[in-house]
This record gives structure tokens, C-alpha cells and sequence, in this order.
């Protein structure tokens, strides 16, 4: 079983919303009172959990010197889904597709942020590559907010591949890349849809452009280059909800 200490409030909290059931200790600051964590520990001991109380120097070890607002847990880490399990999920599909593909992501705050928006986009699904990249951390748990919890993670081996199978189950493959000739707000992400991004200030790997049905970009107006990774997967990933929620009033 796969462990990792969680801390500060809100993680904790997202642990009590979303996986109470995967947590297995809790350490308290002894010496702390306030509202917030009075709540937390009656929660955590109404499912059986008896906070065990310490020290700060204990609780600033656990939480290596980061603010932990008095309060560390112990949980039971989701894990990554395999390959055979993502076409399973493809397979038994019943709304119209929508998956984010990152390209050898490496900074698990970027990858903790966009489960946060894929969660709220209504993804199925988030495909992560196997080497060169991050997984699902306590730190991704922690910027995630309890996503890692709702939104299936499927890490593959060969992110080409996986993207050629799924165009080969009628799912549009369409990479985000800054010279693009055409833009998200002139692109149709109505139909089965794997969206694209690449790794933070390299972009999309050559093979993984060469999958791509479409390659589109976000107009940029300022001096900056580029957005941050989870910035611009959250803008995409927006368009595509404010396109179909359009194409849903449509046909209502």
C-alpha cells in the first residue's frame, strides 16, 4: 500500500470530502486551537480516527518545515491506471469523449492544477506518460484538492500510440502548440475529443504533434510568450465546456 503524510487544512479537508476511507492516522499540534481544526479533528474522529497529539517540531518534520497549519494525515495515495484500463474506459463510453493528454509533464503543482480543472471540465479521463514525467505525489494531491481522487489518471508508455488508437475509435486528437495557425475559439471541440499539451517551455514532443488531427493556439494580445501549462490547459478545456453546454441549449 502506498502511503503519504498530507498536511494544512485544506488538504485535509479535501481527504474528509473526497477519500475518507483511504485515511489511516493524524498527528495534531498539541498546543493549537481554532475553529477550522477543531472541525476537522471531530470529523477525523467520528471515522474512527484518533488524532494522536505532538509537537510542532514532529509536525514541521512530517511536513519538511512547510506550513501545516497544525495538522498532518496519513493517507492511502491514489494510484495511476494502467493502459488496458484506459481503453476499457474508452470502450464503454456513453457521452461524447473528452481527454487531456499531457506530454511529459513535470511539475506535479501543473499536473495537481489541471486535475483541479479537469475535474470541473467534466473530463473522463487525464493520460499521463510514463517516463520524463510526474505522477500522482502528495504534492499533486495537495494543488489537486481532492481531483486525484475523481478523475481517473491513466499513465501510458508510448503517448503516440495511445493517441493513434484512440483516432482509431473515432476520437479527435487536438494538440495545443503556440505556432498554431489557427486558434481554440476557431476550432469545433464538440466531438470526441483527446485534448493535447505539452511540457512546461517544451511544447509537444514531435511524435506526439505528428498524432494530431488539428493543432490549434490561444491568441496572445500581451509581451508574454506563453501562458503557464495549467493556465492554458484550463482556458482550452473551458472553451471546449462553453462550446458543448451552446451545442446542449441548441438542440434543448
Amino acid at each position: 500500500m502506498n502511503t503519504a503524510k498530507l498536511f494544512g487544512l485544506h488538504s485535509v479537508q479535501a481527504a474528509l470530502d473526497y477519500s475518507p476511507n483511504k485515511i489511516h492516522k493524524a498527528w495534531v499540534d498539541s498546543g493549537r486551537q481554532d475553529k477550522r481544526l477543531a472541525q476537522a479533528l471531530d470529523d477525523l474522529t467520528a471515522l474512527g480516527i484518533e488524532p494522536e497529539k505532538t509537537d510542532r517540531k514532529k509536525l514541521d518534520r512530517f511536513a519538511e518545515g512547510k506550513n501545516h497549519q497544525g495538522i498532518v494525515i496519513e493517507v492511502e495515495m491514489p494510484g495511476e491506471l494502467s493502459e488496458s484500463e484506459l481503453k476499457t474506459a474508452v470502450e464503454n463510453l456513453s457521452g461524447t469523449a473528452l481527454f487531456l493528454a499531457l506530454d511529459n509533464v513535470q511539475d506535479p503543482h501543473n499536473l495537481g492544477a489541471c486535475l483541479r480543472t479537469a475535474d470541473a471540465a467534466g473530463v473522463y479521463g487525464v493520460i499521463i506518460t510514463k517516463d520524463n514525467a510526474t505522477g500522482i505525489t502528495p504534492t499533486v494531491c495537495k494543488v489537486a484538492s481532492g481531483a486525484a481522487e475523481t478523475v481517473p489518471v491513466y499513465q501510458v508508455t508510448n503517448l503516440s500510440r495511445t493517441l493513434r488508437w484512440l483516432k482509431e475509435q473515432g476520437i479527435w486528437v487536438i494538440g495545443a502548440a503556440g505556432d498554431a495557425t489557427q486558434t481554440a475559439y476557431q476550432t469545433d471541440f464538440t466531438v470526441p475529443l483527446a485534448l493535447v499539451v505539452g511540457a512546461e517551455g517544451k511544447g509537444l514532443r514531435r511524435l506526439t504533434r505528428e498524432q494530431c488531427d488539428v493543432l490549434v493556439k490561444l491568441p496572445m494580445l500581451g509581451q508574454v510568450e506563453s501562458l503557464n501549462l495549467s493556465v492554458a490547459t484550463g482556458v482550452l478545456l473551458y472553451e471546449v465546456v462553453r462550446q458543448r453546454l451552446l451545442q446542449q441549449s441548441a438542440h434543448g
